[in-house]
C-alpha cells in the first residue's frame, strides 16, 4: 500500500553530452546510429528548434542551472582557463537544483561540471558521485580507481591512427589531439563508467525509499574533442562514405576575417577533406558510443520498473565544427553548427512520436524542470517552461497566453531565437545573434555584421548583410536584437542598440 504521505511528483534524469551537433541525431538522417535519442523522440518530443544561448562550456552550464542567459550569470567564458572573467557562478543566482533541493527533490550528479574553478555540484544541491576529468574539473578519482580495478592506465600511451593539428596531423609533438582509436575495451570507456554509475544510481534509487522524487544529472563527456573511441565504434563509420556537407564548400568571401583566422588558429587550415571525413567518422563512432549507454540507461529505467514515474530529457551545452565550414571545435563564429542542439523530453503523461518546431531555449529547460516538480519559477529566470509543448491536451501551445516574469505577466511564445559570444582564448569580443525560422542576424562589433537567409542558404555561406534586396529585413532583424538587448538588461545595449539603430 502506498504512504499517504509519500511525495507523488515525478522524478527526473537529465542526461546532458557535450559538444553535440543537432544534425547527427536529427530525424530522417540514418547517417549515425542514435538508438537512445530514437527511442526517446518515439516515447516523447522531440525540439527541432532547440538552441544554447552561447555555444561554450561553462557559459552555457551556467545558464542551464540558473534559467539566464549568459550575460545576466555573468559567466562569460571557460572557467577554467587563466583570462576567465568569472572563474566560479555567483551563489546569489537561484539555480533550478537548489529550488528542486529545497522542495524535496534528491539530487544526485554524475560526470563533467566545469561550472566554477572551486565550486562542485555540492554547492547546488546535489550529491555529487564522480565521474569528473583532470583537464576541467579533477574533482573526484572514481574513474582513476575504476580503470586501475581493471588495470587499465587512465591515460592512453598507445593510441591509433591519431590526428593532431598543426601542420603535420600524424605527428604527436605540436597541435592538438583530434581524433584517434583507443586500445581498450568499450567497458574501459569514460562513457561506459558514466552510465555504469548511473545504473547504480537507478537501482540504489528503486531499492531504496520511494516516498523522495529524486533528480539526477549524467553529464558525458562527448562527443567534445578529443574523439577518441575503442572498437568496434572507431571503425563503424567508413570516411569514405561520409557526404562531403555543403558548407565545407565555405570561401569566407564577405564573412569577418575571424572566421578565416580561426582556421590557423585552431591549427586546421591545412586539413583536406580526407582528413576531416576521417575526424567525423570518429565523431560519429563517439556519439554512436554514448547513444549506447543512453540506450543502457533506458534500459535499467525499464528493469527497476522506474519508467513509468520518470521524465527523461537528452540535450547538448552546445554544438561542434567537427570540419563543417571547416572549422574545428567552435568559436566567435554563429552558425547553426554550434548554437543548434539536440533535445528530447520522454516523460508520463507527456505527448508520444511528437515534435516540436517553436524555437526553444538549452535554459528553458531550467523552467521546466521546476515546473514538472510543482516549484514556482523565479522571477529572475529568462526560461520559460517547456511543459506547455509536453501537454497531449494543448493542440497549439506557442499560441496560448503563458507567464514570465522577465517578459511580462503575460505573452505568447517567442518566434527568434537570440544567441551571444564573449571571446575565449583566441581574445575577448562581443558578438550578438538574432535567428527567426527564416533569418539570421549577426552583430560583430569589429567587423562586418552577418545577414543569412536560411531558407535559400541553409548552410549559411553567403551573407547578405549589403545586399539591396535584403535591407528591409536587415533593419527589421535588427529592431529584434534591440528589443531584445533592452528587455534582458544586456550591458551593452546603451552603445550596441544605437550603433543599431543608427545602422538600420
Amino acid at each position: 500500500m502506498a504512504d499517504a504521505d509519500a511525495d507523488s511528483r515525478p522524478n527526473i534524469l537529465l542526461v546532458l553530452t557535450d559538444q553535440e551537433r543537432y544534425d547527427a541525431s536529427a530525424p530522417g538522417d540514418p547517417q549515425v546510429k542514435t538508438p537512445g535519442s530514437d527511442r526517446l523522440s518515439d516515447k516523447g518530443v522531440r525540439f527541432e528548434q532547440a538552441f544554447t544561448p552561447i555555444s561554450i562550456c561553462s557559459s552555457a552550464r551556467a545558464s542551464l542551472l540558473t534559467g539566464r542567459f549568459p550575460h545576466r550569470h555573468g559567466m562569460l567564458n571557460n572557467c577554467h582557463e587563466p583570462d576567465a572573467l568569472q572563474p566560479n557562478l555567483p551563489t546569489d543566482f537561484p539555480t533550478f537544483s537548489e529550488e528542486l533541493a529545497n522542495t524535496g527533490y534528491n539530487l544526485s550528479y554524475i560526470g563533467k561540471w566545469h561550472v566554477g574553478r572551486d565550486q562542485t555540484p555540492e554547492d547546488f544541491g546535489f550529491s555529487y558521485l564522480g565521474g569528473s576529468d583532470r583537464h576541467h574539473d579533477d574533482i573526484d578519482a572514481a574513474f582513476r580507481e575504476y580503470r586501475k580495478e581493471r588495470g587499465v592506465p587512465l591515460g592512453e600511451p598507445s593510441l591509433e591512427d591519431q590526428i593532431y593539428t598543426g601542420e603535420d596531423p600524424r605527428d604527436a609533438s605540436e597541435g592538438t589531439l583530434v581524433a584517434a582509436t583507443a586500445p581498450i575495451d568499450v567497458e574501459d570507456t569514460r562513457a561506459w563508467f558514466t552510465a555504469q554509475w548511473t545504473i547504480e544510481r537507478i537501482k540504489e534509487y528503486a531499492n531504496g525509499s520511494r516516498d523522495t522524487p529524486f533528480f539526477h544529472r549524467t553529464d558525458f563527456y562527448g562527443p567534445h574533442h578529443p574523439y577518441v573511441v575503442p572498437e568496434p565504434y572507431a571503425s563503424l563509420y567508413d570516411p569514405d562514405d561520409i557526404e562531403r556537407p555543403d558548407s565545407y564548400a565555405e570561401t569566407y568571401d564577405g564573412k569577418p576575417r575571424v572566421h578565416e583566422n580561426y582556421l590557423a588558429y585552431r591549427g586546421v587550415d591545412g586539413f583536406d577533406w580526407d582528413l576531416w571525413a576521417e575526424a567525423i567518422a570518429k565523431y560519429w563512432g563517439f556519439m554512436t558510443l554514448i547513444e549506447r549507454q543512453l540506450e543502457r540507461i533506458l534500459d535499467a529505467l525499464d528493469t527497476y520498473g522506474m519508467t513509468g514515474d520518470t521524465v527523461v530529457v537528452h540535450a547538448a551545452d552546445h554544438g561542434d565544427f567537427v570540419g563543417h565550414h571547416r572549422q574545428f571545435n567552435k568559436g566567435p563564429i554563429m552558425y547553426d553548427d554550434t548554437y543548434r542542439i539536440p533535445l528530447q523530453i520522454r516523460g508520463p503523461g507527456f505527448k508520444t512520436q511528437s515534435s516540436c518546431e517553436s524555437p526553444v531555449y538549452l535554459h528553458d529547460l531550467a523552467a521546466t524542470f521546476l515546473e514538472i516538480g510543482g516549484v514556482d519559477i523565479p522571477d529572475t529566470f529568462d526560461s520559460r517552461s517547456l511543459v506547455p509543448f509536453l501537454d497531449p491536451d494543448l493542440e497549439n501551445p506557442a499560441e496560448i497566453d503563458i507567464t514570465n516574469g522577465r517578459y511580462g505577466k503575460s505573452d505568447y511564445w517567442p518566434r527568434s531565437i537570440f544567441g551571444q559570444y564573449h571571446g575565449d582564448e583566441f581574445g575577448l569580443y562581443s558578438q550578438r545573434m538574432v535567428r527567426t525560422a527564416q533569418y539570421k542576424y549577426v552583430y560583430n562589433g569589429p567587423d562586418i555584421d552577418e545577414l543569412y537567409d536560411l531558407e535559400a542558404d541553409p548552410s549559411e555561406l553567403q551573407n547578405l548583410i549589403d545586399h539591396p534586396e535584403y535591407d528591409a529585413v536587415r533593419r527589421e532583424m535588427r529592431q529584434r536584437l534591440v528589443k531584445w538587448m533592452d528587455r534582458t538588461e544586456d550591458p551593452n545595449r546603451m552603445w550596441v542598440t544605437d550603433a543599431l539603430e543608427d545602422a538600420s
